[in-house]
């Protein structure tokens, strides 16, 4: 074969790989989310948009769009795509609504938000994980995501308040000063727990008054806090 004949081999090898992860996608989609009671069109558009093999490592990209949480190193993971779906649907993101995510892990949540939101705000305590993923927006062409390395436990002030407010991390308790800085009107949607954990929404009303339910029980990570 001609040194030359590789380049159309190649690009075909590719096309078929990136039609494979289309397809995969959609099963996922269509599988996973919508057959389990997942409604919300836009958040549906946005999981079917992002390449979630892109978010873990090439080792484990086969099984990027199976329904289970993947290790993506330093103890933490990328969510199961079913939950992220879920959640992202309790957030009720908005097109004008400025988002703070606390754990931004390998970037996928953060990417999924990006599409429905005007602004996302993502705070990640370990260093090569925030760089990671910063680099990551950077070639999908997310100039609406800021990536902050340090603690989440401290939220991000100085651009408060947010409309709505997401957590990939479980902590014991969800923390006052990520509340506080919740907006009037807004809402959080945040695993809380150690042992036993549940995905609590948090809807703050226009006069400041906070309403907490639980909607299921989960399993994440623990939510690590700054030293």
């Amino acid at each position: 074969m001609k040194a030359g004949a590789l380049i159309p081999l190649m690009a075909s090898l590719v096309m078929c790989e990136a039609q494979d992860f289309r397809a995969a996608r959609e099963r996922m989609v269509r599988d996973h989310m919508e057959a389990r009671g997942v409604k919300d069109a836009r958040v549906l558009a946005a999981m079917r948009a992002t390449p979630r093999h892109l978010f873990v490592p090439k080792a484990l990209q086969g099984k990027a769009y199976e329904d289970t949480p993947l290790p993506i190193g330093y103890g933490q993971t990328i969510s199961q795509p079913y939950i992220v779906a879920s959640m992202t649907e309790l957030l009720g993101v908005r097109p004008g609504d400025r988002v703070l995510e606390i754990g931004t892990g390998s970037g996928y949540q953060a990417a999924v938000l990006a599409q429905l939101a005007k602004e996302v705000y993502s705070i990640e305590i370990v260093e090569e994980l925030g760089r990671q993923s910063r680099r990551l927006f950077e070639q999908l062409g997310h100039a609406n995501i800021e990536v902050r390395i340090g603690d989440g436990y401290k939220g991000w002030p100085e651009k408060a308040p947010f409309d709505r407010i997401i957590l990939t991390a479980s902590p014991p308790e969800i923390p006052q000063a990520l509340i506080d800085q919740l907006k009037n009107g807004g809402r959080l949607v945040a695993p809380e727990g150690k042992a036993w954990q549940e995905l609590m929404v948090i809807d703050k009303d226009a006069a400041g008054k906070v309403k907490k339910r639980a909607v299921y029980g989960v399993q994440f990570v623990p939510m690590v806090k700054g030293k």
